[in-house]
């Protein structure tokens, strides 16, 4: 039939600011929440190897390697999401483990689904020491539909310290966000504490600042000792490219005492923030433009799939041996601290382009991945399912403070108010106008309150409960997305709200994870053609608005139309479903292509000169989303068919061949000349995504009467800014000029 077309759940624990991830498993011996988790450790570990650790009844411990074979091996590898185990080892060959011993003399089948349905000695009875920890080699090949990923995270002594803040020196310095300069205070189970400075060094800095999402140190004075300074480290001695003070070599004063420190006092330290945090309305401008590096697909600022610049067009990073230390390197150079996790397994979502990196192992220092040590990419080596993340430590700005969610069903939805200033030192909360209100600018309200992506915003709020708040603050917002904050997007001046009262306030819905679209540039720039189609075929094409207006004057039956036409593949690259924004009840159904429309606008086909006017379009009216193709492993679960649930699932695409209606722009008016295509898919923002930067795919075109060529197609993320300037101003393909 022809149709038209336009991780129970990872809970991450946070530890002195490090998360460490956890697996599910059935206990036969419950702990007390019933669940064991592993976690690869240990060094010279990769995300895919490590020494095995399992955390059981609240504390972590290793596996003694007596009777240890392949077969446990398996399934503990299948536990961590990998396919199965290439190897194991003994004698603690990625270093020795603390705290408990859990399992000894462990004998599985190999069939398992997890450790603790093997058989073993019982929990924590063990007659091994740690310089038996076993440690496995893991397939790097993920479960089909395993989401979960072995995250790379500091792995420190909890009993040490949980975080470290700082307490500025003066007022003055406390009034102002981020707070840069100030005395180290650490956490301890029973308090805050100081470090004393003898022999504090400007690398013992470094790290302290990034460990609090700054890239850089200056120097400071030495800070009087103070009689009430409760000393509890010393002798601290970092290389600079720890990504956490706990990596380095210190010494402990022994729990509930405190060692003098004498002739100094506690460490001090002055941080630099990055461009994102400096203070002023100057700041939050733009990143380095000089920067080859960028995060994409992440909800918080510091996070996201890794991707670098080589030449003019951007590309991913493999996880092969991906560390804390390589990702700090890219946090850095992004103007963040270090990282506070390394992602694999395309966390946060797949990249559609080059992928340019493999095996990059950075000490730290270095100023770009460029300069890591690194392996070149062939075609068997990685597969976008790889591709790298960061999530970097950044400042705290004390943002969720100043907005608010109120009358939705859970913290994740709400009403939006502000906390605004009403002068005289005045400040009270306030609504904002839902005019224009999209999930661009809900984007950044989840973003400034920490709860991840936007699922949608909305434009009336009627059907939440009131609070007392009634006035509006704030009008005509428009985000690009990016911003860290609602007050950083354009708003009128002036407030000016076209439907006045409580229920037409904007409102948003937060969600952990969201869907990204992206078309496939160069299968349109392949399967691109002109046709001459007679007017007595496109009578259904006409009734949906796939002509332009001039085709109503035509003598239908009689004549053509001219039409380019060409593939297009959308693909879902993020990491939830894309669903459109209506349910069933609301689509519309056209007898004429037989099928139901679940979107009144997904993609916009559009010529454009080369000043950026419009010239002919092929306005896709309304779409019926499915899954044509998916990915190896990945199952379909949406089609048009019969009524069926429409959609395009996480690692499927949407495939509108360039025979069907519509499929094209109808280029009858239009002259020869040198002109650039453009395909806009949720143009208005309609559902929402976790990137709409990649949303815009262009080209540039060559048309001279009888044939089009197309050349340069790209998604508009994927250039640099230099190259894309040149795209635009490209006069055609040379070889093909028009006199």
């Amino acid at each position: 039939m022809l149709r038209e077309r336009l991780w129970d759940m990872v809970v991450p624990m946070v530890l002195w600011g490090v998360w460490l991830p956890s697996c599910l498993g059935q206990t036969t011996s419950p702990s007390q929440d019933g669940k064991i988790k592993i976690r690869l450790a240990g060094y010279p570990r990769k995300h895919n190897e490590g020494r095995v650790e399992v955390f059981y009844n609240g504390e972590w411990g290793t596996i003694c390697d007596d009777d240890f074979t392949l077969a446990n091996a398996h399934v503990l590898c299948r536990h961590l999401g990998f396919v199965e185990a290439t190897s194991w080892s003994h004698s603690a060959k990625y270093g020795a483990g603390t705290g408990k011993i859990w399992l000894d003399n462990v004998m599985c089948g190999g069939t398992e689904n997890s450790i603790e349905k093997c058989v073993s000695r019982g929990w924590g009875n063990s007659d091994c020491t740690h310089q038996e920890d076993a440690g496995v080699i893991c397939k790097d090949e993920r479960i089909p539909g395993f989401t979960d990923s072995n995250i790379i995270e500091m792995q420190v002594d909890e009993n040490r310290m949980e975080k470290i803040r700082l307490h500025p020196l003066s007022s003055a310095h406390a009034s102002h966000m981020p707070i840069t300069e100030g005395v180290i205070e650490v956490k301890f189970k029973e308090g805050w504490g100081h470090i004393c400075n003898t022999g504090w060094t400007k690398k013992n800095s470094r790290v302290a600042c990034g460990m609090m999402g700054f890239p850089s140190q200056r120097t400071i004075g030495r800070i009087p000792h103070s009689p009430q300074s409760v000393y509890r480290i010393h002798s601290v001695s970092c290389t600079g490219n720890e990504a956490h003070l706990s990596a380095c070599t210190m010494e402990f004063s022994k729990a509930n005492s405190s060692t003098p420190c004498p002739g100094g006092g506690p460490v001090a330290v002055s941080c630099v923030p990055g461009p994102l945090f400096t203070q002023g309305r100057a700041r939050r401008v733009k990143l380095n433009p000089m920067s080859q590096a960028r995060l994409k697909g992440g909800a918080k600022t510091g996070e996201g799939r890794v991707e670098v610049l080589k030449g003019s067009e951007w590309g991913t990073v493999c996880d092969d041996r991906w560390s804390l230390q390589s990702a700090s390197v890219v946090c850095r150079e992004l103007g963040f601290g270090t990282a506070k996790e390394a992602l694999t397994g395309a966390r946060m979502g797949q990249g559609m382009g080059p992928i340019y990196l493999n095996e990059v192992q950075c000490r730290g220092d270095e100023k770009s991945l460029w300069d890591c040590p690194h392996k070149n990419i062939t075609a068997e080596d990685c597969k976008h399912m790889e591709d790298a993340s960061v999530i970097c430590n950044v400042p705290y700005m004390g943002y969720e403070k100043t907005i608010r969610l109120t009358g939705g069903r859970t913290r994740l939805e709400g009403r939006v108010e502000l906390l605004l200033s009403l002068g005289s030192g005045v400040r009270d909360w306030g609504l904002i106008c839902g005019d224009g209100w999209t999930s661009r600018e809900a984007m950044v309200v989840c973003r400034q309150l920490g709860l991840g992506h936007a699922r949608s915003g909305l434009r009336e709020t009627w059907y939440w409960d009131s609070s007392n708040v009634t006035e509006m603050v704030l009008s005509g917002v428009k985000c690009k997305g990016d911003e860290m904050i609602l007050t950083d997007c354009q708003h009128h001046s002036v407030i000016s709200c076209n439907r006045a009262g409580v229920q037409f306030s904007a409102g948003v819905i937060c969600s952990d994870t969201a869907s990204d679209l992206v078309l496939n540039a160069p299968l349109v720039e392949q399967t691109v053609y002109i046709e001459d189609r007679p007017l007595h075929m496109l009578y259904c094409a006409a009734e949906e608005n796939c002509l332009t207006k001039s085709a109503a004057k035509a003598n239908w039956p009689y004549g053509h139309r001219r039409l380019l036409r060409f593939s297009s593949q959308i693909h879902n690259i993020g990491r939830a479903d894309f669903r459109p924004r209506l349910g069933r009840q609301s689509w519309v159904w056209h007898e004429c292509h037989r099928h139901y429309h679940s979107m009144d606008i997904f993609t916009y086909y559009d010529l454009l000169s080369l000043n950026g006017t419009k010239v002919a379009d092929g306005h896709k009216a309304s779409f019926c989303l499915e899954d044509t193709e998916c990915h190896e492993g990945v199952s379909k679960q949406y089609e048009c068919a019969n009524f069926g649930e429409q959609g395009i699932t996480v690692g499927c695409w949407d495939l509108y061949r360039h025979d069907i209606d519509c499929q094209w722009i109808d280029i009858t008016d239009v002259k020869p000349g040198n002109y650039i295509l453009q395909v806009v898919i949720n143009p208005n923002f309609e559902v929402a995504e976790s990137d709409f930067t990649n949303n815009a795919m262009r080209c540039n075109c060559k048309y001279d009467g009888n044939r089009v060529w197309l050349h340069k197609c790209h998604l508009g993320d994927s250039f640099s800014e230099e190259a894309e300037k040149q795209f635009e101003h490209y006069p055609g393909q040379l070889n093909n000029k028009i006199s």
